[in-house]
C-alpha cells in the first residue's frame, strides 16, 4: 500500500469533483469477494477490484465503503475475525485498525451495510460504478434495487485515474522491470524442439517469485496471426516467428505489458526481416509522435500510413497512401488499435466504459476495421500511460473475406499475399509515459527490439 495520505487525498479529490459536477448524496464502493473455483473453500486466485485499491488500498475480500459527498463523512464495512478464522488464518488486524491505516475512522460489520443504507439513504442519491464481477452485480441489486451506474461518478473516477501520479509511475516502472526480466527469460528459453508451455512456465515463474503474477494471460505463439492466442501446446519449430505478448503485475498491483517477436531459429529470414523492419519503424514513429496535445488517434493514423508505405515497398499494396488510409486498408494487416491505457489494470479503467476512458467528449469512435478497435484515442496529457503496439498480421480468412467482398478495391495485391498465408504475425509493444515535453518508455531499460539487436540477444 501507499502512505495513508495518498488515499485520503484521492478520496478528497473525488468528492470535490463530484461537488463541482453539482452532485450530492452518497458514493458506494463494493470491493471484491473470493470466488469459488470448484467449491466454496477452493477459490480462484484473489484479486481486489482496482477502483477499490485506488481509493482504499485494502487488499482483502468482503469490504465496502460509503462516502458522503455533502458532509465528507467516510466509513468502511467489513468483518473482524472470530475464533474459527483465527484457527485457519491466525490472528488478524482489526477492521478499525485497517480502516485507520487509510484514513477512515468509522467502521461497521459487512452485513450491516444493507440496514445502514436503508436507514440513511431516505431519498438521497447513491452513486455507484458498473460492477465488473457477478457477485458485485448481485450485491448491488440486493442493496439498491434498480440502481444504475452514475455517469458523474464514472467520469470523475476516469479523469482522476488515467492521469498517473508520480508514485504510480514509479510503481509501473517497477512492474516494467519485472516484465523485462520475464521477457528476457522467455526469449532466452526459445529453442526448437521444446514445448511452448515450458517457456510460459519459466516466464510466469518470474512474476510469481517477485510479484503478484501475470497482469493478463500470457500470449506466446508461433501463430501470431491469431491476435490473442493463448494455446501453448506446440513444439517450437525452426524458421518460425514467435510472438510473446506478456505482462507482470507487481505486488502493488500495477501492470506491465510488452510484446516482442522472435525468430525461433535465432535469425530472421529475408522475408521475416522485411516485415519486421516495417513494424519496428512503426513502433519508433509512434513513440516519436507521442507528446502532449497530440491525439493518439492521430498517432494511430500516422502509423497506419507508415505501415502501408512499407507494405507498398513489398508489392503487397499499391496506390495513394492517404487514399489507402482513408479506405481502411491498414485494418487488413493490423485489425487492432495502436494502444490502450495502462496502470492498475493492463487495460486501465476500461471496466468503467471503454469509450469513456479512451475517447474525449468531442471524439467519435470509428467503425472501420483497425481504427474502430483503437482503445485510446484521447488528446494526450502528461501522466498518461499508454501502450505503443503496432503489428502486421497475415490472416488468411480475413484476406479471403476482403477479396471476396471487394473490400480492398484495387489497393491490395491478393495474388502476392497468398505467399504470406503461412507467415504468421509480428507485434512489437512498449509501455510509454507521456511527459511534459514528449514521452519516455517505462522500465529500467528497453527490451531488444531492432532486428540486429534481437538476433544478437538470441545469439547470447
Amino acid at each position: 500500500m501507499f502512505a495513508k495520505e495518498v488515499y485520503i487525498r484521492r478520496r478528497e479529490v473525488l468528492l470535490q469533483k463530484m461537488r463541482e459536477a453539482g452532485e450530492s448524496g452518497l458514493i458506494l464502493f463494493i470491493g471484491n469477494v473470493e470466488a469459488p473455483a470448484q467449491y466454496k473453500d477452493n477459490c480462484y486466485k484473489w484479486r481486489q477490484d482496482s477502483t477499490w485499491l485506488y481509493y482504499f488500498g485494502l487488499d482483502e475480500p468482503r469490504m465496502a465503503a460509503v462516502l458522503s459527498i455533502d458532509s465528507g463523512n467516510q466509513g468502511i464495512f467489513a468483518d473482524d475475525v472470530d475464533i474459527d478464522d483465527i484457527i485457519w488464518m491466525g490472528p488478524q488486524e482489526s477492521v478499525a485498525s485497517k480502516a485507520a491505516s487509510v484514513g477512515i475512522y468509522q467502521t461497521g460489520p459487512y452485513d450491516n451495510l444493507a440496514g445502514w443504507l436503508e436507514h440513511n439513504v431516505k431519498g438521497r442519491k447513491v452513486h455507484v460504478i458498473p460492477p465488473s464481477r457477478y457477485y458485485n452485480t448481485l450485491k448491488l441489486a440486493e442493496l439498491l434495487p434498480g440502481v444504475q451506474p452514475s455517469e458523474s461518478l464514472i467520469k470523475a473516477i476516469i479523469s482522476q485515474r488515467i492521469v498517473k501520479e508520480d508514485i504510480e509511475i514509479a510503481a509501473i516502472d517497477d512492474a516494467c522491470a519485472l516484465g523485462y526480466e520475464m521477457h528476457s527469460v522467455g526469449r532466452d528459453s526459445i529453442k526448437p524442439g521444446i514445448i511452448e508451455q515450458e517457456i510460459v512456465g519459466k516466464m510466469e515463474g518470474v512474476t510469481i517469485s517477485k510479484g503478484w503474477g501475470v497482469s493478463f494471460p500470457t500470449i506466446l505463439t508461433q501463430h501470431g496471426e491469431t491476435l490473442h492466442n493463448h494455446l501453448h501446446d506446440k513444439l517450437v519449430e525452426p524458421g518460425k516467428l514467435m510472438v510473446i505478448d506478456a505482462g507482470a503485475e507487481s505486488n502493488m498491483h500495477y501492470a506491465s505489458d510488452f510484446t516482442r517477436t522472435y525468430p525461433t531459429s535465432g535469425k530472421f529470414t529475408t522475408k521475416q526481416r522485411e516485415v519486421y523492419q516495417i513494424v519496428y519503424e512503426c513502433n519508433e514513429l509512434a513513440f516519436s509522435l507521442t507528446k502532449p496535445g497530440t491525439t493518439y488517434r492521430e498517432v494511430h493514423l500516422a502509423v497506419a500510413r507508415k505501415m502501408l508505405e512499407g507494405l507498398q515497398g513489398l508489392g503487397l499494396v499499391n496506390g495513394d497512401l492517404d487514399e489507402m488510409v482513408a479506405a481502411g486498408i491498414a485494418g487488413l494487416f493490423q485489425p487492432h488499435g495502436l494502444g490502450h491505457n495502462m496502470g492498475l489494470d493492463v487495460h486501465d479503467v476500461e471496466d468503467l466504459g471503454e469509450n469513456l476512458v479512451g475517447y474525449d467528449p468531442d471524439q467519435q469512435r470509428a467503425k472501420q476495421l483497425g481504427l474502430g478497435s483503437l482503445r485510446m484515442a484521447r488528446r494526450l496529457v502528461p501522466g498518461h500511460v499508454i501502450t505503443d503496439e503496432p503489428g502486421i498480421y497475415f490472416i488468411p480468412a480475413l484476406i479471403e473475406k476482403f477479396k471476396k467482398e471487394g473490400l480492398g478495391g484495387n489497393f491490395v495485391n491478393y495474388a502476392k499475399l497468398e505467399s504470406y498465408y503461412d507467415f504468421g504475425g509480428i507485434r512489437l509493444e512498449d509501455d510509454v509515459l507521456v511527459t511534459p515535453t514528449g514521452a519516455r518508455r517505462l522500465g529500467p531499460k528497453r527490451l531488444p527490439i531492432a532486428p540486429d539487436d534481437v538476433e544478437a540477444a538470441m545469439a547470447r
